[in-house]
């Protein structure tokens, strides 16, 4: 052997995880692959590839079978990149048009074929805080931050300090859709400028006054448009890429754009051809926001959305999920009982553990959601206790909930708005990734874990035990115990009746 070969012998081999994170995006698809080690994130593999799957959205919001056929072929070039990766080691994010989509559920069919991992489509505002926690794990900025992100579709903007997000907001406005309105025929004129700069004021007068009033000490772009924009400017500027881009870059740009007369003109340096036809569309856009947030400066930040969902990934990792911070915000603002919470919680976790196996409720998201939906169920009791359940699931479908994905969002309301009372068949929604026979029995056994503790009184349940078949539940109670209790047996004796419209049986013995 020589001294090559035996160079690492006797280096301690370290735990190393590797993950993959896929943005699906309006304009392009973007995945990052990277190794976890000792709490380091290490980006190994970029894949970059414009798919413009919101050029295939129509007025009415359907998107088209080529553009589903554009980014079916995308992804099959993805699944060759995972091959080998564990389910819980990918997470794939799509974002404005599939969130526009009527028929995006046609596009999650189609992906299912080729790509065995769920695709979660993800609220503006959960894109706007992964953006950000892209941008914060990179980027070292004392004091606030704004982060502005332009994406095909939409564009986010957030304030935060350091890891966490202050205030977070997603704006339908993006580089291809305004291309479409303003921008279409390629024509480069200073009435189509205008108009889409005044557009992108309108879209902000619904946020300008609270951002400027936290305020910032740096802003900050992010993603492949802004990255072109940063490029162009820097003809007006030194050569250092470390001087922010400044308005008056901006409006040099846009008279440039202008000149030019036609994006068949633009033959800038650093201008790609794929970022040609869009790429006036979101200096207009830009534009605006400098103007309606009174932007100074901005610099470039090469992490974005996909990183900041890997970020997320080695945090979990790591135990520092942001959904517990969530949770916890949620139990301070809407005052919910915590004592009467965590005992619906130990119930509700101890009924799941008995009937996993039997119920066959594998998904690895049901104990964590039946879990938050037990500690949350009772957050409307701040608006009122009669409907509580109706009020507690509308609170949970609306609020911005960082962490959680749209669909995951759905199940905890879906599981607590129908934590009580009469089931209606409009309340279980259909889900994409949850089985509807599984949602149905989670919604039983937070039911049950409801109902059981409903003297709110410690150690008032007992011991009990617990027989399961595919479709039915016998709770066994210490023998007496119901004799004593006959408010809870006549309850439980109704439950068995709200059981039969989710096709379970309930007994109790």
């Amino acid at each position: 052997m020589n001294q090559h070969q035996t160079a690492f012998e006797g280096v301690a081999s370290r735990e190393v995880s590797k993950v993959a994170a896929l943005d699906i995006g309006s304009n392009s698809f973007h995945l990052v692959v990277a190794r976890i080690l000792a709490g380091s994130v290490q980006i190994v593999h970029r894949v970059k590839q414009k798919v413009r799957l919101a050029d295939g959205l129509c007025e009415d919001n359907i998107l088209s079978q080529e553009a589903i056929e554009r980014g079916v072929n995308m992804l099959k070039i993805v699944a060759h990149s995972l091959q080998g990766f564990e389910p819980d080691s990918v997470r794939i994010v799509a974002t404005h048009t599939l969130r526009k989509a009527v028929n995006a559920r046609e596009f999650l069919e189609a992906a299912k074929e080729v790509l065995p991992y769920p695709i979660e489509i993800i609220s503006g505002t959960e894109e706007a805080r992964l953006i950000y926690s892209g941008v914060a794990h990179t980027n070292h900025v004392d004091g606030k931050k704004l982060v502005v992100d332009i994406g095909g579709g939409s564009t986010e903007f957030v304030i935060g300090q350091g890891f966490d997000p202050l205030l977070c907001r997603s704006l339908q406005m993006g580089c291809v859709s305004y291309t479409q309105r303003f921008f279409k025929s390629g024509a480069l004129t200073a009435k189509a400028f205008k108009q889409a700069i005044t557009a992108a004021e309108q879209e902000l007068e619904l946020i300008e006054g609270k951002y400027r009033n936290l305020g910032w000490s740096q802003c900050i772009g992010t993603s492949g448009t802004i990255r072109t924009l940063c490029n162009l400017s820097q003809q007006f500027r030194s050569n250092s890429h470390d001087i922010p881009v400044t308005l008056k870059c901006l409006m040099q740009l846009m008279k440039q754009f202008i000149d030019a007369g036609h994006t068949d003109n633009l033959t800038l340096q650093g201008l790609s051809d794929d970022r040609r036809t869009v790429v006036a569309a979101g200096l207009a856009i830009l534009i605006g926001i400098f103007k309606a947030l009174k932007i100074e400066s901005m610099t470039f930040s090469a992490a974005a959305l996909r990183e900041g969902v890997i970020y997320q990934m080695e945090d979990e990792l790591n135990h520092a999920d942001i959904r517990g911070r969530t949770a916890s915000s949620l139990a301070t603002r809407y005052d919910v009982d915590t004592n009467q919470a965590n005992m619906v919680l130990n119930t509700t976790l101890t009924l799941f553990d008995r009937l996993c196996g039997p119920w066959k409720l594998r998904h690895r998201d049901f104990r964590s959601m039946l879990g938050w939906a037990a500690l949350l169920h009772e957050v409307g009791l701040q608006i009122n206790s009669r409907g509580v359940q109706r009020h507690s699931g509308y609170i949970l479908a609306n609020v911005d909930m960082p962490g959680f994905t749209q669909e995951q969002q759905e199940l905890l309301a879906t599981l607590v708005r129908t934590h009580r009372k009469k089931i209606r068949a409009q309340d279980v929604v259909a889900f994409f990734q949850y089985n509807s026979d599984s949602v149905k029995k989670l919604i039983a056994l937070l039911r049950l874990g409801c109902l059981l503790n409903i003297k709110r009184q410690e150690s008032f349940v007992p011991e009990f035990d617990v027989e399961a078949s595919d479709n039915s539940c016998t709770l066994r109670f210490p023998s007496g115990w119901l004799d004593e209790r006959p408010i809870m047996a006549a309850d439980l004796a109704l439950e068995v009746g709200y059981w039969q419209p989710l096709g379970l049986e309930l007994v109790i013995a």
